[in-house]
């Protein structure tokens, strides 16, 4: 068993804070993954649950125990970095039988584990290159085999695909998922992509300014995103956010006069200053009542189109799962549709429908 859980943990550099008050469990056998911006706190938060880093406030209990004075080698966690952390001068089988031999284990031992993880990741062939000889996905793979070879509690992951292209990148996040299945462990990974995030884990935790956001299913926070911030972080392209008023007919009228539909308005809001969201996905074509747009930037990929248009003075975007023949400077007619939008309070930026 691998629970983990932060009780009000705070970071602290100097007069700066960096993680402010941070409470979360991740229980047994979770993919959890930390996203936010750069500068949000999430690799400090890694280092701190890895003790790379200490604490200045607060308890990080792992199965039930106080570890925050533990040293990092006695945790029992492996932890997985962008740039792979491994040991130039010896092979591939010696950096994955590495914490084994450190562990005092036989050498056939050794052998048969490290034998098993190369295959399971493919490595087999490589056992006896270095690090200079390998590529940056076959370097990142001997990084993830040498974590499993440590039999760990839990799994630490430090933006570990961010240096690779995006052909691997696709490929190694289906292996470390599947590693998650087989292995029924524990995981945190840190990652600035949110498209890694919602593809690989069981939970997101969304970070800014050292504060979690919000917590919840990738689904969750796509569909219900709790503020402005996670609603315009969530979803790839970003979702678009318009400032503007609720008016009494369930429309909001922007700041330049564009009336945008929505089916629910929120009573108590009427009259309000609101944020207007609406996911690229989620425009329309040629609907009555629909809105003039400008187009700006059209970017065919084969089985979509995502344009990039004006409404008023606002730049939007829309995506579309079919090929839109249009042209830069040509007028479309969209409309967002009414029951996927979002508002949120101006001011807040928290969530009222």
């Amino acid at each position: 068993m691998a629970t983990l859980n932060l009780r009000q943990i705070e970071k602290h550099f100097a007069d700066n804070a960096i993680i402010k008050g941070v409470d979360l469990t991740i229980r047994h056998g979770e993919f959890i993954a930390l996203v936010g911006p750069s500068g949000c706190g999430k690799s400090t938060l890694l280092r701190m649950i890895a003790g790379l880093e200490s604490v200045s406030g607060g308890d990080i209990l792992l199965d039930g125990e106080v570890i925050n004075d533990l040293p990092p080698q006695e945790r029992n966690m492996a932890m997985v970095f962008q740039n792979y952390a491994l040991y130039p001068h010896m092979t591939v089988a010696e950096n994955l039988g590495f914490s084994l031999k450190m562990q005092g284990a036989a050498k056939d031992e050794i052998a048969r584990q490290v034998a098993q993880a190369a295959a399971t990741l493919g490595l087999t062939p490589l056992l006896a290159r270095r690090p200079s000889q390998l590529s940056g996905g076959q370097r990142q793979r001997v990084a993830m085999g040498r974590a499993i070879l440590r039999h760990p509690r839990l799994f630490l992951f430090d933006e570990p695909l961010s240096n690779l292209d995006a052909k691997l990148r696709v490929e190694l996040r289906s292996e470390i998922k599947s590693l998650h299945q087989r292995l029924d462990a524990t995981m945190i990974y840190v990652t600035h992509d949110q498209v890694e995030a919602m593809t690989m884990a069981d939970r997101i935790v969304v970070l800014k300014d050292g504060n979690i956001e919000q917590v919840g299913t990738p689904l969750e926070l796509y569909d219900r995103p709790n503020n402005a911030f996670v609603a315009s972080f969530i979803g790839s392209p970003a979702m678009n956010l318009f400032s503007g008023r609720l008016e009494q007919n369930g429309w909001v009228t922007t700041d330049d006069g564009v009336r945008l539909p929505v089916a629910q308005a929120p009573r108590q809001a009427i009259g309000q200053r609101v944020l207007y969201g609406v996911r690229p996905q989620h425009f329309v074509l040629q609907q009555a009542d629909s809105l003039s747009a400008r187009v700006d930037v059209v970017e065919p990929t084969g089985s979509e189109t995502q344009i990039v248009f004006d409404i008023g003075a606002q730049k939007a975007t829309a995506l579309f799962h079919s090929r839109i023949a249009v042209r830069t400077g040509e007028t479309l007619g969209l409309l967002p549709d009414p029951h996927q939008a979002h508002l949120f309070d101006a001011e807040t930026g928290l969530r009222l429908n």
